[in-house]
């Protein structure tokens, strides 16, 4: 097909549409169900692991992979974005992670602690095909909207998403449900997780279809080129001293991302070890329930948060998000009961969308007049993974040593508290 017109709305459909495509990874496999799976393969009083030659507490390894695996993700996008930039097709980078974070996924269906160094390899996978894939999705939102349509466009992906994963998770918590005992139950989940590779990989299609994919230089990628991506973040680094609105934002983009992404990595984990849920299967079924509330107000949220950054402007808007996070961490620090997991999952929901959308679209408004928005974007990303490395080591930590995921959580206030000192710093032009 012809490339469509910057601005189209059959191309800013599409775009979005990979939210709808890869959503489902967040809510089954880092959110629900897979947490979910992985703690029920734990006696419930035992929760140790041996993998790597150490020890570890269940909740604590998890955080380690995971922050393992982010690390790799900041390592290597910027080489990638580099090599794309240099060949003019990020739209094959972008595929490939679609398909090695889909194939993670089907292959979470032979996940257990016998094999747990192979079953790790396949987490791993799922969550860097995710993130990796991302680098470029995101990178395209300057490429197919106009500064005017980024917020809502950015948004309309953020609700195409949740939509999306909600719908398939209706689709895995009836499958889970409709068995009776535990093992039939594992079972259901194990298949719920090749569901998701299957829809991520099929819905991506229609994206891939329409994005333009750039112009080929036909040239051969050097040593040079691949360190290249590295040479072009510390180009945009020193772009940003001239730029003091973009550095300043950054820097709480960082702090507060550090702590959003942290949560929404472990929530279930916390929900599953620190609720008093009564039974196995009251825990299983209240778990799935949080989460779907989650998604649910999430999409409200992220309509909330676009029209509340049309009339106060972005800085503000994320400021008053930020204090609500901040408010949840203290909160769930005492939270006990079912009831209050569920009061926390709603306000979660609520600024959990909202949050996600609008610090990309503030990031992509801030931006100089470029077209070289690909490694603005990396710079972007890095920033995240970095951040979410520090935040889920820290995490992984305190829980490893205290024994408890309260201090974690506890721990995580700071995070919001400077992420709004940080905002109120960023010139105040109008976003």
């Amino acid at each position: 097909m012809g490339q469509l017109q910057k601005g189209s709305k059959k191309l800013l459909n599409a775009w979005a549409f990979y939210d709808w495509a890869n959503s489902v990874y967040t809510l089954t496999i880092a959110s629900s169900i897979f947490p979910i799976f992985y703690s029920a393969l734990f006696v419930s009083e035992i929760k140790r692991v041996v993998a790597f030659g150490y020890e570890f507490k269940s909740t604590a390894l998890i955080t380690f992979v995971t922050a393992f695996t982010f690390l790799v993700v900041a390592v290597i996008s910027p080489i990638l974005s580099g090599i794309a930039d240099y060949v003019g097709n990020k739209k094959n980078f972008m595929k490939f992670f679609c398909y090695v974070g889909a194939a993670g996924c089907i292959g979470l269906y032979w996940f257990s602690l016998d094999r747990i160094h192979l079953s790790m390899l396949f987490y791993f996978m799922g969550l860097i095909g995710y993130w990796g894939s991302l680098v470029f999705y995101n990178s395209y939102l300057p490429d197919i909207a106009y500064e005017e349509q980024q917020d809502s466009v950015s948004a309309k992906g953020f609700a195409m998403g949740y939509i999306g994963s909600v719908i398939l998770l209706i689709v895995n918590l009836a499958m889970v449900m409709s068995q009776e005992n535990g093992a039939d139950k594992m079972q259901m989940m194990r298949y719920s997780f090749v569901t998701v590779g299957i829809w991520w990989a099929l819905f991506s299609q229609y994206t891939f279809y329409v994005l333009p994919k750039g112009v080929s230089s036909g040239h051969k990628v050097t040593k040079s080129i691949i360190f290249n991506g590295f040479k072009e973040l510390k180009g945009v680094w020193g772009q940003l001293k001239e730029n003091l609105k973009l550095k300043r934002y950054l820097y709480a983009f960082f702090v507060f991302s550090m702590a959003v992404q942290t949560i929404m990595l472990v929530a279930v984990y916390f929900g599953e070890e620190e609720i008093a849920w009564g039974s196995d299967d009251a825990k299983t079924t209240g778990l799935i329930v949080s989460i779907l509330v989650i998604q649910v107000v999430a999409v409200v949220g992220a309509i909330l948060t676009s029209k509340a950054s049309s009339k106060f402007g972005n800085i503000k808007t994320l400021i008053f998000v930020n204090f609500i996070w901040m408010v949840l961490c203290f909160y769930s620090y005492f939270m006990e009961t079912p009831i209050q997991f569920y009061i926390a999952a709603s306000l979660v929901g609520l600024v959990m969308g909202g949050i996600q959308s609008l610090a990309r679209s503030t990031y992509s408004k801030f931006l100089p007049e470029t077209e070289d928005t690909t490694s603005y974007f990396s710079f972007y990303d890095v920033a995240e993974k970095i951040g979410i490395v520090i935040g889920m080591l820290i995490y992984g930590f305190i829980d490893q040593i205290t024994g408890s995921m309260r201090n974690s959580i506890l721990f995580l206030f700071l995070f919001f508290l400077a992420g709004i000192i940080l905002l109120y710093r960023v010139p105040k032009e109008e976003s």
